[in-house]
């Protein structure tokens, strides 16, 4: 299948890599990074010029940072899509507002499905990522391929929307324990407990978790960018999920109180670092 990729970041490269290795076509249009577009060239993508080179490809694939930036590319892409064709979006995006471009390129008889995904590059690179979807049964089954060739783990949740809506909840739980995995060894900073004999001791204890090794153990060499999510994505994603739970009527005291510790990072100029960088003495002020 012939796939358009826009967003060549870190997750979208990989996720290209492997849509190659299965013998797909690929076609990729300029990131501000050139250095992942000109590797993928080199492993036998194409390189589009624009957004209409893009939309001659079958399936199109979004790895784009906000729904804002989706609905724009998509604005872009519309006078060139055709029926029959299929829109993935990647990242991670408010659920109402991927509801409502389904509605919208359904007129144009355009399939959409939402892909959020869980893992980072590495499992990007290694094909090893979680699928999280949303779309009708009859797109679900023809993405299911593309799908199998970056991920070992493919969930189909219901409609479009669906797969963003189980997403930005995932994602609350994981801002949430990067939250308590910062204050907490903030904590143990200033009452001068060793953070390398806490962590040892914490790996035998239900406090081990995926967010806790990759915060913690690469901040013992001095490390701050193990856990590689920036701390203004995670301001976005915890506020969809804030719309979320309120529309749910679930919004409480402890999504507000996630939500401030990362907003409060953006509003600090700490928006693009990681967000194992709340672990950095220099940046206290931010928890």
């Amino acid at each position: 299948m012939h796939v358009g990729l826009i967003g060549a970041g870190m997750m979208g490269h990989g996720m290209a890599v492997n849509l190659l290795r299965h013998g797909h076509r690929v076609s990729v249009i300029a990131h501000r990074n050139r250095e992942p577009v000109e590797d993928l060239v080199a492993r036998g993508a194409s390189e589009a010029r624009s957004l209409e080179e893009i939309a001659k490809a079958e399936a199109i694939l979004l790895c784009l940072t906000t729904s804002n930036v989706v609905e724009e590319t998509i604005s872009g892409l519309r006078p060139h899509l055709r029926a029959g064709q299929v829109l993935m979006d990647a990242g991670t995006s408010a659920p109402e507002v991927t509801r409502r471009l389904a509605r919208e390129l359904k007129l144009l008889d355009v399939g959409y499905a939402d892909i959020p995904l869980t893992g980072g590059p590495e499992q990007a690179e290694q094909g090893k990522l979680g699928v999280l979807c949303g779309a009708s049964e009859e797109i679900f089954a023809r993405i299911s391929p593309l799908l199998s060739c970056f991920a070992s783990t493919v969930r189909h949740f219901g409609p479009p929307g669906s797969g963003h809506t189980a997403k930005v909840i995932s994602n609350y739980l994981v801002t949430g324990m990067v939250a308590l995995v910062a204050e907490a060894f903030n904590a143990a900073h200033r009452a001068q407990v060793d953070w390398k004999d806490l962590y040892e001791v914490m790996l035998n204890g239900s406090g081990n978790s995926g967010v806790l090794r990759k915060m913690v153990e690469p901040a013992l060499k001095g490390d701050f960018d193990g856990y590689r999510f920036t701390l203004a994505n995670a301001a976005k994603d915890i506020s969809y999920y804030a719309e979320l739970a309120e529309g749910l009527g679930c919004r409480s005291r402890l999504t507000d109180s996630v939500a401030d510790i990362f907003t409060q990072a953006v509003q600090t100029g700490h928006g693009g670092r990681n967000v194992s960088h709340l672990l950095d003495p220099a940046i206290d002020d931010v928890t």
